[in-house]
């Protein structure tokens, strides 16, 4: 018998094994017009949507970088509302569906259910667990790529339309879900953004405890507020998967936390040697310094551990509060001083020079702990709603092994 896991109970007969082509018309975008670029066809009514706004991470298109005017349409092609849309080009198989009438371009093909035959939501589905699938049959040229002749033969297994619908119903309430978690996360990253904004700018000030005004802000360079500012080695020490001393580089350091998914480490003699001159300790403030420039966290690992020099640590003096520079360093004010001083074609860096020598407006200890511990609090809530997003995510995954064969 073909059926999945976990099933409405009302809904006994066996899936059947079918093709995207008998469920819907598929066919691809097209613009028939080089350069893409052109003005005389842009700038109108028409959503022009392209690979790079089909994320695959939304059930609905959330979005399009351009529009098509009426000569820009006659090159175009027009799909309907309800349209399923697929990159075929660069992240192949990413899909979501329109809820307008939208024009695109040849790398993205419009998949149309069947009303028949097929329910849009629960086909969109269906085919998002052909992904794996259908990148390993992409064509390895200088853009990978698959085309009309793989989407349209593409093997489905699917049940009547009833229960498709059944499903697709049930799966829109979970997607509802993600997508609330979603947006709850974009609005508090959007609020952080403002407070700092209004904070470091001091639009915004906070009062002492007995209610008495702070007193003025004072410009300072990280080399007068530091005891230490330092980089890690700069000879690489041979890394092994499992060792005595992690050993963390600039892809470690992402904004706010430590990243141990693509952890190294250094054995015991190489950490010494390493951590004679490069003593991280815990609090220190980590900068990355090249590669990807300005990720920036707090260390919370007790532990010692070794550092490539691309990535910097900063020790502060006491009468200044780590986390208030690092909130102040990825904030758009930190940001732009890190990223006018970047140097580098090939390989872009800022130099420990450099990030003695930048200059910041800071208050008082008091001040500076009192805008710390309330970011703070806002990333907490950030990383609730994100953890909350991640498990949401998982258990749509989980279902979607279930509810398919």
């Amino acid at each position: 018998m073909r059926a999945p896991i976990l099933r409405f109970a009302e809904f006994t007969d066996d899936w059947e094994e079918t093709t995207l082509e008998n469920l819907a018309e598929v066919e691809r975008g097209k613009f028939s017009v080089r350069p893409r670029n052109d003005p005389r066809y842009f700038g109108g009514e028409m959503p022009f949507v392209q690979t790079g706004d089909v994320t695959g991470s939304d059930m609905y298109l959330k979005g399009y970088s351009q529009t098509l005017n009426a000569d820009g349409i006659k090159v175009s092609k027009v799909f309907p509302a309800d349209t399923i849309l697929i990159t075929i080009a660069a992240n192949i198989g990413d899909t979501t569906i329109t809820q307008y009438a939208v024009a695109c371009p040849d790398s993205v093909v419009a998949i149309q259910a069947k009303k028949d035959l097929a329910n849009t939501i629960f086909l969109k589905n269906l085919i998002d667990l052909q992904k794996e699938n259908l990148d390993s049959q992409a064509t390895q040229n200088a853009q990978k790529n698959i085309n009309l002749q793989v989407l349209k033969p593409l093997q489905l297994i699917a049940p009547s339309k009833a229960e498709q619908t059944k499903i697709a119903t049930f799966l829109s309430v979970v997607d509802e879900k993600i997508s609330q978690l979603s947006q709850k996360l974009h609005l508090l990253g959007q609020y952080k953004q403002g407070m700092m904004q209004k904070l470091f700018s001091q639009q915004i000030r906070f009062k002492a405890d007995d209610g008495s005004e702070f007193g003025e802000w004072e410009e300072r360079k990280l080399s007068d507020i530091c005891l230490k500012i330092k980089d890690g080695t700069h000879f690489s020490p041979k890394t092994i998967e499992v060792g005595d001393y992690k050993y963390l580089t600039s892809k470690n350091v992402k904004n706010g936390y430590l990243d141990f998914s693509n952890l190294e480490f250094v054995n015991a003699e190489d950490h010494k040697k390493i951590y004679s001159s490069c003593d991280v300790k815990f609090g220190d403030v980590l900068l990355t310094k090249d590669g990807t420039i300005g990720q920036c966290c707090v260390n919370t690992l007790t532990e010692e551990f070794s550092l490539l020099s691309s990535v910097a640590f900063l020790r502060l003096k006491t009468q200044f509060n780590n986390y208030f520079l690092y909130h102040l360093l990825v904030s758009d004010f930190g940001q732009r001083e890190i990223n006018g001083v970047i140097a580098g074609q090939a390989l872009k860096r800022i130099t420990l020079t450099k990030i003695n020598n930048f200059k910041f407006m800071f208050p008082c200890f008091e001040e500076q702990t009192k805008i710390a511990n309330f970011l703070s609090a806002i990333d907490q809530k950030i990383d609730v709603v994100s953890e909350q997003l991640e498990q949401a995510k998982l258990w749509k995954k989980g279902l979607l092994q279930q509810m398919f064969v």
